[in-house]
């Protein structure tokens, strides 16, 4: 098997190093396992891609690349640039470092990469690590996903469907936040939302007295309807979320045809 692996927090990341041993993993001896990432962090940048400037891309090793750019323009650069002669099978895009449950997907430069993956036509699963009290301070917060990380992107691969809509499938996968002893299973579950969690701005000073604001998250402890992502997440379950890049609000089509 030939897998591209990237991420958003950044090519030294400790979640893409976790990423690179489950690759590595399912690959197998004859397989390949290519790292394209951003060189920096560019966490919550969604699907974001550099359309209207250049990106410098620098070799950092065999089969390892770093980018100037987001996660979607380092699986166009995996896709048409360094495995333009041999596609890969597979994009696994993470692991994250903090959940990508609820309405933090809509965010979620990992999940951007995985939508990009899927337009691409490419089977593509986002992998992300939900932090809280009884993982934060383990000497591998990562743990969780590490342990079971290959186990779930095989059963995920064995359902894909061999024909499939315009819009392939895409998978949100996020780990609980607990000890890798302590995950309870897996569950398929839909996106949620956080009743009242929103992203907001935190101003400060700086020390020459100009002001700047901070992009502030909300409480991730809080817990939305039960069986959706975030809530089995806390209950101790992997979540597993099929999705598509197409946006229609397909429930309200109808209403609105025949009122408009």
């Amino acid at each position: 098997m030939r897998i591209l692996i990237t991420n958003d927090d950044g090519i030294n990341a400790q979640g893409l190093k976790t990423l690179e041993g489950i690759a590595n993993e399912l690959a197998g001896q004859d397989g390949e396992v290519w790292v394209v990432a951003p060189a920096f962090e560019q966490s919550g940048v969604g699907h974001c891609i550099s359309y209207t400037h250049p990106m410098m891309v620098s070799q950092m090793g065999e089969r390892r690349f770093a980018t100037e750019g987001s996660p979607a323009d380092c699986v166009l650069v995996g896709l048409h640039d360094v495995m333009k002669d041999a596609r890969p099978d597979v994009i696994l895009s993470g692991i994250n470092r903090g959940n990508n449950s609820a309405e933090n997907t809509l965010y979620s430069g990992t999940i951007g990469a995985a939508i990009e993956g899927a337009l691409q036509g490419i089977t593509s699963i986002a992998l992300s690590q939900y932090y809280g009290p009884e993982n934060l301070n383990l000497d591998d917060p990562f743990e969780a996903s590490a342990a079971h990380g290959a186990d779930v992107v095989r059963r995920i691969l064995a359902q894909v469907p061999d024909v499939q809509s315009d819009y392939l499938l895409l998978f949100n996968v996020n780990f609980p936040p607990v000890p890798a002893a302590d995950v309870k299973g897996v569950q398929v579950a839909r996106q949620g939302r956080r009743p009242d969690v929103y992203f907001g701005v935190e101003p400060h000073m700086s020390p020459s007295g100009r002001r700047f604001l901070w992009i502030k998250g909300g409480d991730q402890r809080v817990r939305p309807a039960d069986g959706t992502d975030a809530a089995v997440n806390l209950d101790g379950y992997i979540s597993v979320t099929p999705m598509r890049a197409d946006l229609t609000a397909d429930d309200e089509m109808e209403r609105f045809a025949a009122n408009l």
